[in-house]
Order: structure tokens, then C-alpha cells, then sequence
């Protein structure tokens, strides 16, 4: 006979029993998506912050607010939602994986590419599944623009080109300190970029990646241990597409933010792109010769999408999935253009 966990997940009516690690914006934002979606129980929440702890307990009233990673292990979740700062990613994915919990982790998974390849060892090993918060996958319009991609419906992509410019930078001190960050604005916003273009290229091999990295306009040499606030990449890869990226806090960008992948076919092209500055609205069109066709416009409540994606397969399946191999490749990128 089948116990009430196994029942539910054949089933797909389990509600699996979730833990929060930080509990700021984002993780808040998870969080609300789940218990509003009714398809999570809210096991535990775990920050230093009393006041982002009791935001937490009000959306999740029967959670136990806890002081440390240990306490939210013992309470033996199916899954924990990390949203701490980046140094701590990698050591609490690992040690909740270990005790057979299934991650959700924001990025970046690991600070170097070695971080990022014990994790998914680490969840091979438990059999446990894990996913990361790369966001912008789930949006509608690179969810279109990589199916008609992966269809060849605009014969060979030959060139990719993606930008992130923020024109602001990050309000916590901790992402200016290498150690703690892995790096400046490319491990933090450009990760989503070498990610977007793997991932909707179906995850070629790279054969050349070259880079620059500077900070307030000044060309940073290897080893240096500023963070970045501007990076630049191009990448070649083993199909013979180019890939070109580039990322920046504080930039004079003349809107909030500047945000867009270009994908260069020789049948066809496409271009997804944030509206007016936003962080949050975007569009997507196709275009042949002079004509274009609108892929997918605002409103598109992507946020929390991946989060969502994550707690639906743990209710039917908490094993590993082998797609959390693609981690690896994204993270191997930033590293070469680090120069790691």
C-alpha cells in the first residue's frame, strides 16, 4: 500500500512542505505566489531579520519562524527556497540536499563554477530535485521566441546579442565584496544573459570566450579584487553562432533599465525587450525583412513562474532532474570571462 506521500505525489494532489531561507523581496515574492496558488505548506521561515520573519508568518501563518539553517533541516521540509546572500548559496543547497531536500535557489547557484557543479553533484547524489530562479526563461516572450528557435523558424541562428543595463546597483553592501558575491554586475545580472542564450539555443558547446571588466570606467586586470560594475563578453559557439553580452550597474542608460536578446537567423529574427525602462514589463516580436509580428506583450506575471515550476514537479516527482546539469554551463562561461 501506498503511505499518504507516495499516494499524493501519484497522484499530483500532494501539497508538498515548504521551507523559506530569507525571507526578503524576493524570497516574500515566492513565497506569495505559492500560498496564494494553495499548492505549498509553509513549513518554516528563516531569516536574521525579525521584521522580513513576521512579513513571512503573516503570509504563512501556521510557518515556524526559526533562527538558523539547522533548525529549518530539522524540521525536514520537501523543499527550502533559498534567497540568502550569494557566498551562502552553494553550502546551504548542499547541506539541505544531503538531508534529502529538494532546492529552489536563487541565482547565482554558486559563486564559481565549481561551486555550481558540487550542487548539482550534491543533488545527483541525493536524488533530490533542484532548481534555480533564472526568472527570465518564463517569460512569454523567450518562452516563444525559444520555440520557434528550436522549430528552425528562423533557419540558422548565426548571432545572439543581450544586454542588461541597470541603471542603479544594488542597496546591500555585501554584493561589493568579491568574497561574498563571486564577482560584480556579470555574476549578477549577466548570468541571466549567458543563461538566456544557452538555454534557447538548446545548450551548444562554447568553443572561445573572451571578456572585459571594468569599474567606474577604469579596465580591471586579472585578479583584481574590485568587483565590476560594466562587463562585456563575446562568445563563440561550436555551431558557429556568436554571442555577444554586456551588463552594467549605475550606467547613465537614460531609462531605469535597458534589458534585450537578439537572436540573428538567416531566415528570420527575433528580439525580446523590456517596455518604457521597466524591470518588469517586456515584449517580444519576430521580423522578416521590414515586417514584424508581436510575440508576446505586457501583462505577463513571470516572477515567480520558475518557483511555481519547481513546487508542481517536487508535488509529482522530488527526484533529480538531469536539466540541472544546464547550471554548469552557464556558470563555466562567467568563470572564463572572469578569467577563473
Amino acid at each position: 500500500m501506498l503511505d499518504r506521500t507516495e499516494q499524493g505525489r501519484s497522484t499530483g494532489t500532494l501539497k508538498p512542505r515548504i521551507a523559506f531561507l530569507g525571507t526578503g523581496w524576493i524570497g516574500l515574492n515566492r513565497m506569495e505566489a505559492m500560498v496564494a496558488a494553495g499548492s505549498a505548506e509553509v513549513v518554516a521561515v528563516c531569516d536574521p531579520s525579525e521584521e522580513m520573519r513576521s512579513k513571512a508568518c503573516e503570509l504563512a501563518s501556521e510557518a515556524e519562524a526559526v533562527g538558523s539553517l539547522e533548525e529549518v533541516l530539522d524540521i525536514a521540509p520537501d523543499g527550502i527556497v533559498i534567497a540568502t546572500p550569494s557566498a551562502l548559496h552553494a553550502g546551504q543547497a548542499i547541506a539541505a540536499l544531503e538531508r534529502g531536500i529538494a532546492v529552489f535557489c536563487q541565482k547565482p547557484l554558486g559563486r564559481t563554477a565549481a561551486e555550481v557543479e558540487e550542487v548539482v553533484a550534491a543533488a545527483a547524489k541525493a536524488d533530490r530535485l533542484l532548481g534555480v530562479d533564472l526568472s527570465y526563461r518564463c517569460t512569454e516572450g523567450m518562452t516563444r521566441i525559444r520555440d520557434l528557435v528550436r522549430a528552425q523558424e528562423f533557419g540558422h541562428i548565426f548571432a545572439v546579442e543581450l544586454e542588461f543595463h541597470n541603471a542603479y546597483g544594488p542597496d546591500k553592501d555585501w554584493f561589493y565584496n568579491r568574497t561574498l558575491s563571486g564577482g560584480g554586475c556579470l555574476i549578477d545580472l549577466g548570468v541571466h544573459l549567458a543563461d538566456l542564450a544557452l538555454w534557447t539555443l538548446d545548450f551548444p558547446q562554447v568553443e572561445t570566450v573572451q571578456g572585459g571588466l571594468f569599474r567606474g570606467g577604469r579596465r580591471l586586470g586579472g585578479g583584481s579584487e574590485e568587483v565590476e560594475d560594466y562587463a562585456a563578453a563575446s562568445i563563440r559557439l561550436q555551431t558557429g553562432t556568436s554571442v555577444r553580452l554586456s551588463c552594467s550597474w549605475n550606467l547613465h542608460a537614460g531609462q531605469d533599465a535597458v534589458i534585450s536578446a537578439r537572436f540573428f537567423g538567416t531566415e528570420g529574427s527575433a528580439q525580446w525587450r523590456n517596455v518604457g525602462g521597466s524591470f518588469f514589463d517586456f515584449t517580444a516580436e519576430r521580423y522578416r525583412g521590414t515586417a514584424a509580428e508581436v510575440l508576446a506583450c505586457p501583462p505577463d506575471d513571470w516572477g515567480p513562474r520558475a518557483a511555481c515550476a519547481w513546487l508542481r514537479q517536487l508535488s509529482l516527482d522530488p527526484g533529480f532532474d538531469p536539466g540541472a546539469c544546464s547550471y554548469l554551463h552557464s556558470a563555466q562561461i562567467i568563470d572564463r570571462i572572469y578569467g577563473r
